[in-house]
């Protein structure tokens, strides 16, 4: 049990001792509901304030920014050159490049019915939550073509996001983190509090939440980051982040 503290107190010493207070304006890291950083550094905050996510590189130099009328959901940058967002709202796909220019629109209201998430799978293909017809679809955007359809007739109330992965669908809710099969039959169910979004990096399965990032391994959650008393973590290939009290902090790690 000693070498088990002393094992906990070095990793949280280091993990301590290695995070960076990056030079971003507080103003602009309070107003920010959502926090995103992809591979080259570059920095995005979500503002549920004015509907806008603004890019900045490591310095904290705004980069560009975009405003819409609506709310919208980011759902990764991962891929830097093509950022798609969804807005339950305007039940619309939109795509944006690097400089968060518009690419592409998807009206998803003049083929579905009221589509409450949205997961894109690639540059072609997105799954849809479909809460009129209780369906998930499988959708070619490019094409305008209904792949596959499978009825999930569920409880889409407090659904905070979805991901499909190898044949199966993860949701995340408010207080719980599930997955099923394209049968609708439920595989798992675990209690969660403070997961904000789910993204898949690689072969694996995260839970981003409000001070932690956590990682499905098929059977359990383990917590792969922890930032107390943070609002938003990230992460990218080479680095964890954190915004706390106004603050962005840098932690890199060696996985």
């Amino acid at each position: 049990m000693k070498s088990f503290f002393q094992i906990a107190f070095i990793f949280l010493f280091c993990t301590l001792s290695a995070q960076k207070d990056l030079p971003f304006d507080s103003l602009r890291l309070k107003d920010a509901n959502d926090l995103f950083a992809d591979d080259y550094g570059n920095i995005y905050l979500y503002s549920n304030k004015d509907f806008s996510l603004s890019k900045y590189d490591s310095l904290g130099k705004q980069l560009g920014k975009l405003m819409l009328t609506l709310p919208f959901k980011i759902q990764s940058v991962q891929n830097p050159l093509n950022i798609p967002s969804f807005s339950e709202n305007a039940q619309e796909l939109k795509f944006f490049d690097q400089n968060l220019n518009l690419i592409q629109t998807v009206n998803l209201r003049q083929k579905f019915g009221f589509i409450k998430e949205v997961y894109v799978e690639d540059l072609q293909q997105v799954w849809l939550l479909d809460e009129t017809t209780k369906r998930l679809i499988q959708y070619n955007f490019r094409t305008s073509q209904i792949i596959n359809a499978f009825p999930f007739d569920m409880e889409f109330e407090h659904l905070i996001d979805i991901l499909v992965f190898e044949n199966k669908l993860y949701l995340l809710t408010k207080d719980r983190f599930s997955g099923y099969d394209f049968k609708g039959v439920k595989l798992f169910e675990i209690p969660i509090s403070d997961g904000k979004m789910l993204r898949r990096e690689n072969e694996r399965v995260l839970v981003m939440g409000k001070n932690s990032i956590k990682r499905w391994d098929g059977n359990s959650l383990k917590t792969i980051f922890m930032a107390d008393k943070s609002k938003i973590v990230d992460k990218n290939s080479s680095s964890y982040f954190a915004i706390k009290d106004n603050k962005l902090y840098l932690y890199h790690f060696n996985e």
